[in-house]
């Protein structure tokens, strides 16, 4: 399923700091170049694309590549934290899980990162500090995204100063769903240059664009505008990660670096719950984009309760019985 649009052939860079530059670099010169390149992606074929996701997820994987996909997926997970109520203590505490997610087996892997508001982030660093677990912060005023851009970067920046390794960000849906497709990339842009060396995820909370098409769009903007990672959902709405959805994603990172030689992450973020959710994902990552995106560098599971599901899933395979209820710890 093809997502490409025509684009001129010459060199691929990109900037560190400021706005990206790659062989689609033309299309981001004003609003209407932007528009019309956004707008002449090809529409999606709803009914082809929900059927592929449909199919790939009927595929089962047994024994020791399901205990290669197990570690792998529980490597790439972001545990996450991002309640009104979170405390020191409960940072603290998801830290320690991060690096030894199964206090008994030292041979499981560490997830990927820990994911926090930008009040926790140095509480979060000091938890992992020399684990090589990443902490990532939300900002840009998550979940809704509703404040003056300078708020925004204040908001990154702090998270940045106290120790943040990535930025998730929310894209301003108001504008997208608006069609002011230029102030979201100019917003990206400037929340790229705020992270720094931080890595940067871009959220579109593909369940408020309605359609796919706009998600397609969404996602083409994103890496346009410079995105380390692309990401569907905040997990605060009620439509979050999709196999469809994820799938979409994965056909445009895998074409933009066809284009560009710019390879972009993914990040399905709430809902996925269990290791067969979780396996589904890493078939639809394997089959669509390939091998490059299976490693946590490029593939991760934004999620609190999946962790756990992995966990037993792991020990079942290992010993052939479930523990315990007290086996992993309740987050």
């Amino acid at each position: 399923m093809p997502t490409t649009a025509p684009s001129p052939k010459h060199s691929t860079s990109l900037e560190q700091g400021g706005a990206p530059t790659h062989a689609l670099g033309d299309v981001t010169a004003s609003d209407s170049t932007l528009r019309r390149f956004l707008h002449g992606l090809p529409g999606v074929d709803a009914v082809g694309l929900e059927a592929r996701a449909a199919s790939l997820g009927t595929r089962s994987i047994k024994t020791t590549a399901k205990a290669y996909a197990i570690d792998l997926a529980i490597s790439m997970v972001d545990l996450t934290t991002l309640e009104g109520a979170d405390t020191p203590g409960k940072v603290r505490a998801l830290g320690v899980k991060a690096v030894h997610p199964d206090p008994s087996d030292r041979t499981a892997p560490a997830t990927a990162a820990v994911c926090v508001y930008p009040d926790m982030v140095a509480t979060a660093k000091e938890a992992v500090a020399g684990s090589g677990v990443k902490v990532a912060s939300v900002a840009t005023a998550f979940p809704a995204g509703r404040a003056a851009l300078g708020v925004k970067l204040a908001d990154v920046r702090d998270a940045v100063a106290a120790g943040a390794d990535e930025i998730d960000m929310v894209i301003d849906r108001g504008a997208f769903l608006a069609g002011h497709y230029l102030k979201v990339y100019d917003e990206i842009v400037a929340v790229k240059e705020a992270s720094g060396a931080a890595r940067l995820k871009v959220i579109f909370e593909t369940g408020e664009l309605s359609t796919y098409d706009n998600i397609r769009r969404a996602s083409w903007l994103g890496m346009l505008a410079g995105a380390d990672f692309i990401k569907t959902s905040t997990g605060k709405v009620a439509v979050n990660a999709t196999p469809s959805n994820t799938l979409l994603m994965l056909e445009a990172v895998r074409d933009f670096r066809a284009q560009t030689g710019v390879q972009v992450g993914v990040k399905p973020a709430g809902g996925i719950r269990t290791t067969k959710d979780a396996v589904k994902f890493l078939v639809l990552v394997n089959e669509t984009a390939g091998e490059d995106w299976l490693d946590n560098h490029w593939f991760r599971f934004g999620a609190s309760s999946l962790l756990n599901d992995l966990l037993m899933q792991r020990q079942k395979l290992a010993t052939g019985r479930y523990s315990g209820p007290d086996y992993v710890t309740v987050d």
